[in-house]
Parts: structure tokens; sequence; C-alpha cells
């Protein structure tokens, strides 16, 4: 994964109190457009995926075993 973006929480307030951030991660199979790519952020426990083309949609989570085992069936493929 190449590149990182950082998501600032719609719950965080205006002066930045209660803010978390996300480091999103694109695939590095991804082409430079972004086209037809999801990217990932780690969370304790669990994993957010979104849809690169549209990020301001709502992320999708999974459990950190689930993913795993996602992309190790992926790469069996």
């Amino acid at each position: 994964m190449n590149k990182t973006s950082w998501f600032k929480s719609s719950y965080s307030g205006q002066n930045g109190s209660n803010c978390v951030e996300v480091a999103w991660f694109k695939s590095s199979y991804s082409r430079e457009n972004g086209d037809a790519c999801l990217e990932i952020a780690p969370l304790p426990e669990r994993v957010a995926i979104r849809d690169s083309k549209n990020p301001a949609l709502r992320a999708i989570t999974a459990p950190v075993p689930a993913w795993k085992a996602f992309v190790a069936d992926l790469r069996n493929e």
C-alpha cells in the first residue's frame, strides 16, 4: 500500500476537540487515477474499507481475522 491520507471524524468539534483521524491506504496495485480500487484503514480489532472512487460514502468495517482470511483467499486465486 502506498498512499496515505488522513480522515478527520465528522464527530470532531470545530476547535479540534474529540478528534479521531484514520490513515487510509490504497493498494500498490491501484492505478494512478484510482479507479476500481479499495482503501483500507486499520482500526483497533477491525479494518475499515471504503471505495476510493467515492471516499465520502460510508466505510464498512470487518474484524481483522476476517479481513486477513479474505486477503489470503484472494492471494490464493
